[in-house]
């Protein structure tokens, strides 16, 4: 296992007021309706979730930076564990040609607006039961994704991650160092239900026999 970084410059170019994400609206309620993970949480009131998630090439970066580390080549294949709408698969066919794609998200919106280019290889699922043969990717990814699972849930995923996986893993998950990076995760986040410092998610990869590459965003 080793620490990589793909997504970190991406997560700290968005601006954050951590007060007025819990004065503006109500955050129980906007928690709430996040979690239903429909239309208000992707396309919807910026309170709620996304706020309106189009593709915009943001995503091209990350995949260009794990086809360079991880040696992505045509006719390799890579699993997406929360791909959402799917837009870092889509990149990912775009830099390398003839690479095979596959997402799963527990959101029906999600896949139901998906890139359209890659709608055809994604599917409605949770993370707990992943539904392919062991060893069935050359690279498992998961991004801002595991940490909205329960305990019970994220034991499951990280061993199913490490199952259908033949040797290249990465996930990226929210974290915090110390109480002021805690208070901002409390202040911005809407779903997320396993709150873990470094070590704690470290104690996660070692319980679940975890081999694969990680890394932590901060809300600083």
């Amino acid at each position: 296992m080793a620490y990589v970084e793909f997504v970190s410059t991406i997560h700290k170019k968005t601006n954050r007021d951590y007060i007025q994400r819990v004065t503006e609206f109500p955050k129980a309620e906007a928690a709430q309706k996040a979690k239903e993970f429909g239309y208000d949480y992707w396309d919807g009131d910026r309170r709620l979730g996304y706020g309106g998630y189009r593709y915009d090439g943001r995503w091209r970066v990350v995949a260009e930076r794990m086809v360079a580390h991880y040696g992505i080549k045509s006719g390799d294949s890579i699993l997406d564990v929360g791909c959402g709408k799917g837009f870092l698969l889509y990149d990912f066919t775009q830099i390398v040609s003839g690479v095979k794609v596959t997402g799963i998200d527990i959101s029906k919106y999600a896949i139901e607006n998906s890139k359209e280019e890659v709608r055809p290889y994604l599917q409605v699922g949770h993370a707990n039961s992943l539904p392919f043969t062991e060893k069935s990717f050359d690279l498992v990814i998961s991004i801002n994704a595991l940490h909205n699972l329960h305990c019970y849930d994220l034991d499951l995923a990280l061993k199913e991650m490490q199952r259908v996986g033949k040797n290249n893993k990465y996930l990226c998950v929210e974290s915090y160092r110390n109480e002021n990076e805690k208070a901002n995760l409390l202040y911005w986040q809407l779903t997320c239900e396993s709150f873990n410092t470094p070590a704690e998610w470290d104690w996660w990869f070692k319980k679940t026999e975890y081999t694969g590459d990680c890394e932590f965003i901060y809300f600083e």
